[in-house]
Parts: C-alpha cells; structure tokens; sequence
C-alpha cells in the first residue's frame, strides 16, 4: 500500500493527475485536478483501490484528507468514485461540520450523494469524526487538555472552543467554556 508520492505533475485531464515519479508518470484519480500546478514538485498523499478488475490511485492533497476519505469509503454504499467528489471544494471542515450537524442538505448537493446515502454517512460516522486541524488552529492546546482532563468529549470540545476569546487567559478560558460546556 502507498502513503504518498513526491513528484512534478505534468498533465492533467477532469478527473485525474499525471504525478511524474523517477521517469514513471502515475495516474492518480483527484477531485479537483485543476487545483494542482503543472510543472511544480508536490506531495500527494495516496489510496490504493484494487478490485479484480481494477486497480487505481487516489490522490489528497493533505493526510487529513485522506483519513476522511477511508472513513467514506467504510459507509455502507459507498465507493472510492462516490466519496472522490466531496473533496473536490477543499472544505473538508464543511463535510465534519455537516456529518457531526445532521445537515443531510449540506452532503446531498454532491454528485452521487442522495438523501439514503446522505444519512447512511451521518449515521455511520457522526460523533466518530473530529478534525485535528480544526481543535488546534485556535492555539488552545493548554484549553483542550484541561477540558479533556475533566472528561468531556473531543466533540463537545470542538463546537464551544471557536466561541472562546485566545485573548483571555487560561484560567478565564476555562470558565468561559465551562459555561458553554454546561449548556
């Protein structure tokens, strides 16, 4: 299996990449393979797809991407071509925000995704998601491991830490989502 692949794109078409590597071009399956430059050095991060008559690649620009992506393709009725087109807006905070919401509307207005397949996903992995990016971009580490020193939840964390004021301190911050935390 592959974790990812370093090398210059060189072409592209709808649907794919053609990722240089050591004189060996891989196709690699994208969403949006117009977000890649030609011509430029980049890291993609790799899934490996093989069926008996299929063996393909496909390409996230970030691991955490990717991550999500395995979790898609886990849910009951859904495939790596079904998954793919999710990615294709670079919001993937949208997708966690989405699942761990309910918003089944927000999942639909995807290519393949219906209203069946849109609960299935909520069902599936709605509290099982949490994005580490997300918890971490505000600088509130210090926060997080007191909140989950007390026991609360890494979701229940996630929704009440943008709410909180950086500017305060800790011992402020605290309070501040004890008191959302109660509600």
């Amino acid at each position: 299996m592959y974790s990812y692949i370093i090398g210059v794109v060189t072409e592209y078409d709808k649907n794919c990449i053609i990722l240089e590597n050591n004189n060996i071009g891989y196709l690699i399956n994208v969403a949006n393979p117009y977000s890649f430059k030609q011509k430029e050095e980049i890291k993609v991060y790799l899934y490996n797809h093989i069926k008996e008559d299929e063996n393909s690649l496909y390409g996230f620009k970030t691991k955490e991407e990717k991550d999500l992506f395995l979790k898609l393709i886990n849910v009951k009725g859904i495939g790596p071509k079904m998954a793919l087109p999710l990615f294709a807006g670079d919001n993937i905070r949208g997708i966690y925000d989405a699942i761990n919401s309910d918003n089944v509307t927000y999942l639909t207005r995807f290519p393949k995704i219906g209203d069946k397949v849109a609960k299935q996903i909520i069902l599936d992995l709605k509290g099982k998601l949490t994005s580490q990016v997300d918890l971490f971009q505000y600088d509130s580490s210090e926060l997080i491991e007191v909140l989950e020193s007390l026991g609360y939840k890494t979701n229940d964390i996630k929704k009440v830490i943008t709410k909180i004021d950086n500017n305060l301190n800790l011992e402020s911050q605290i309070k501040e989502a004890l008191k959302l935390l109660g509600k």
